[in-house]
């Protein structure tokens, strides 16, 4: 198991081939989905051709980057994922973060755990300038893992989804947190 991260609960680690059906299991859960399709699991076919051979073409195009399997160390269980990124189109020094875990482990302050280690990560190895990161106005919980990983709300914009998902009429939040802040954050 290539480790890229360990923080002191999570092991963050490549996806490989024979992570299809730990992505099928958690895009399968409702809940999981809620704030992504409107609760619609991905079907396994698409995990399998499409969503997994996309994360891993990812470690060869961006050293550091891409989205990384997240283990809790005491079980050895999949929690889900995080990904920290360039999105298509912006500068490779902007990369989004995000994340999808497991029912199971919400609430627990693995989102927080996990969005803070890439961010030091980011900042202090990879030469990243600006961290974002977005959700729905609704999706609480996930703005509240945004803010605890310290990042600040910018704005709130409007963008098509493919599926009707309750409260998208209120729109997305985008949050971000730069070197600066990130610094005045952690002062050495």
């Amino acid at each position: 198991m290539l480790v890229f991260l360990e923080t002191e609960r999570l092991v963050l680690r490549r996806f490989t081939a024979s992570d299809v059906d730990n992505l099928v299991t958690l895009d399968a859960d409702p809940d999981v989905m809620h704030f992504i399709t409107g609760g619609r699991p991905t079907p396994r076919q698409e995990i399998q051709n499409e969503i997994l051979p996309a994360f891993l073409r990812y470690y060869e195009r961006f050293t550091g980057y891409g989205f990384w399997a997240t283990i809790e160390k005491a079980t050895g269980d999949f929690l889900g994922w995080f990904h920290f990124r360039p999105l298509p189109g912006a500068a490779p020094d902007e990369p989004e973060l995000g994340y999808r875990l497991r029912k199971s482990a919400w609430g627990k302050g693995y989102g927080t755990e996990g969005s803070r280690a890439l961010i030091h990560r980011g900042f202090t190895e990879l030469g990243v300038r600006r961290v974002v990161a977005s959700t729905m106005v609704v999706n609480v919980a996930s703005r509240r893992v945004m803010e605890k990983a310290g990042l600040t709300l910018v704005r709130t914009f409007h963008q098509p989804w493919p599926d009707r998902i309750e409260g998208d009429e209120l729109g997305d939040v985008e949050y971000a947190l730069t070197r600066a802040d990130w610094e005045r954050q952690h002062p050495h």
